[in-house]
């Protein structure tokens, strides 16, 4: 049993709550998720099972696509809706949509992020969150991130009766992105305390809500005994690479791991991986090797059998 899910979470679990219960369904142990979603959001979570473990990886350096919702009126201590409120701002007199299209467009392309407190960022060996509940303060690194869109869509709904203010909007964004930060830095730019109300993520490994399957529907379908109908080819997490298809003398050198020439590697990029192919199955990840010159040796060997 091997390939990849395309899980849709549902609310109220954790990542890996939803692996144990793969676990239990598919009967295997070798069952791991492709990126970390908070309990309170749902969306896409790629599953990798059997040896497309091995790619997880590769999925996790994709880019994520979400919808979600600002609220700005006042903050939380985790960024979203299910913290203690720190901070209000009560909003007199509502923002334009083009302020707000004028910020937002502000945080576009490379920008610097603060990991929130509760996140699973570690500092001094110990992760944000833990700090956060024993509510300990420590200095949080910036990170870089790219966000290659976010925009609004959605008319800005003002609430007279609490004094906030609340519009839906996508970002695709890169790896480590904390999308609760961005609707807190959006507010910030605004002037305001801000929090991200919503979120769903849409898109991530390569995967689209269109392709995500929930559950129960996983359940089904291996009690009906259509289990391969659940999965997608572990190949999906390299689409994007450079790919080599290999002679069947070049696989009995390959699947053992073997060093190879540069010349084997003749007009390829060596900066970047080369997926090599055999019977249109990956066999493995080949990179230039870190101590021989002109030489190129296996990343990852995915396939040896």
């Amino acid at each position: 049993m091997e390939g990849i899910i395309p899980l849709w979470k549902p609310r109220g679990m954790t990542s890996h709550d939803c692996v144990f219960q793969l676990r239990k369904i598919l009967k295997t142990k070798k069952v791991g998720h492709s990126g970390t979603l908070d309990p309170d959001v749902d969306g896409v979570l790629p599953i990798c099972v059997g040896k497309a473990t091995k790619v997880v990886e590769y999925l996790q350096e994709s880019n994520k696509v979400y919808i979600g919702e600002v609220t700005i009126g006042f903050s939380t201590e985790t960024e979203d809706a299910s913290g203690e409120v720190v901070d209000t701002t009560p909003i007199n007199i509502p923002l334009t949509e083009k302020e707000i299209d004028d910020t937002m467009s502000l945080l576009t392309g490379n920008i610097q992020q603060i990991p929130p407190m509760y996140s699973a960022v570690k500092v001094n060996g110990r992760r944000l969150y833990d700090y956060a509940r024993k509510g300990e303060t420590v200095e949080r690194p910036v990170r870089q991130t790219t966000i290659h869109h976010y925009k609004r869509l959605t008319t800005p709904e003002y609430n007279e009766e609490t004094q906030t203010q609340s519009w839906k909007f996508e970002v695709d964004c890169a790896k480590g992105t904390y999308v609760r930060t961005l609707a807190v830095d959006t507010g910030e730019r605004l002037g305001y305390a801000a929090h991200m109300s919503d979120l769903t993520r849409l898109s991530s490994g390569g995967f689209t809500s269109k392709e995500a399957i929930t559950l129960d529907d996983i359940r089904s379908k291996v009690e009906e005994g259509l289990t391969d109908d659940i999965f997608y080819p572990l190949e999906r997490a390299v689409e994007s690479f450079q790919k080599k298809t290999l002679s069947s003398k070049d696989y009995q050198l390959i699947k053992n791991g073997l060093v190879m020439p540069e010349s084997f590697f003749d007009g390829y990029d060596p900066v970047q991986p080369i997926a090599l192919f055999f019977n249109e199955q990956l066999v493995s990840l080949y990179g230039k090797h870190p101590s021989k010159p002109g030489m190129f040796k296996p990343i990852k060997v995915i396939r040896n059998d």
